[in-house]
């Protein structure tokens, strides 16, 4: 399958891998850390039919418990781990981030959640599977390979204005002594500024909250004028605006005091390639959902 990658010059972008019929993405950079397992689910290799095919994760789609149930072995199995040892997000647009340990395995699939409005997840303890959803939104990885520490977080429009990653990046560095430039972070597949059109009250909320980085230049891009890629803001006319969520959220990282070199930003669209990946607005809804997940490994 032909993927449609676009330009990044910032980090190493996603490598494609094929276990068997699954098909799931890493970044190299993550992986280097030598301490974490990780992997972003594409929506081949599972079991899942018609528009949620084939690896739909999501239960509350339309989808038999059972498809949806063996689809996650797939998963648990790429990374070494059982399903119980997943531990799940409940995802709505906050800006919330809770500590989670081995007594939240299981939590969002073989057990029920006690906690609500969650849209990001930090431990350091080994062997927990941070689990978070996607259809278009922006995965946010997180690994501190000094104070063995990972985090993962879940990012819309919303949640991007309020500034999910940042916060994450604070669970980190209050609960556990994390130094922000020991942090080696990823924004992962998701929809491109291309694809992404949005209405002027979006729009305004990005401009107030990036108004200390973002200046209007001659055509129309609302950036800090050093690249033309870097734009977060592009007029479209008739009220509408192109939305760079990719370009937002490192700019949020970079906030956050995570360094620049560490960083890496996908190169890949979900709205692009609605054959390769779940993508909410290419499908007008119709469709299953990603996950992104991390593991610490064992010292």
């Amino acid at each position: 399958m032909d993927i449609i990658r676009k330009n990044t010059k910032t980090g190493k972008e996603p490598e494609i891998h094929k276990e068997g019929e699954l098909v799931y993405l890493t970044f190299p950079a993550l992986t280097e850390t030598g301490i974490v397992r990780h992997l972003f689910s594409t929506r081949l290799g599972g079991v899942s039919r018609g528009h949620l095919g084939s690896m739909n994760l999501s239960d509350n789609r339309g989808d038999d418990k059972e498809k949806v149930d063996e689809n996650f072995r797939r998963i648990a199995k790429a990374l070494g781990k059982d399903r119980a040892d997943f531990v799940c997000t409940d995802q709505t647009h906050t800006a919330n981030v809770r500590v989670v340990t081995r007594k939240d395995r299981g939590k969002g699939i073989t057990r029920q959640r006690d906690y609500s409005d969650v849209d990001g997840l930090v431990t350091d303890e080994p062997g927990i599977v941070l689990s978070a959803f996607f259809a278009d939104c922006v995965p946010l990885f997180f690994v501190d390979p000094v104070r063995r520490v990972i985090g993962l977080s879940h990012s819309g429009w919303k949640g991007t204005v309020q500034k999910i990653g940042k916060v994450t990046v604070e669970v980190m560095t209050e609960k556990f002594g994390s130094r922000p430039e020991d942090i080696v972070a990823a924004i992962g597949p998701s929809i491109c500024g291309s694809c992404y059109e949005v209405s002027g009250d979006v729009a305004g909320q990005f401009r107030e909250t990036f108004a200390d980085y973002m200046q209007r230049d001659s055509c129309g891009n609302w950036a800090d004028g050093a690249e033309k890629e870097e734009w977060i803001l592009r007029e479209k006319g008739g009220g509408k605006y192109l939305l760079n969520l990719w370009e937002a959220n490192r700019q949020v990282m970079r906030e956050a005091r995570i360094a620049q070199e560490n960083i890496s930003i996908t190169d890949i669209c979900t709205c692009c390639n609605p054959d390769f990946l779940f993508s909410h607005r290419a499908s007008q809804g119709k469709r299953g959902n990603l996950g992104a997940f991390l593991m610490l490994e064992e010292a």
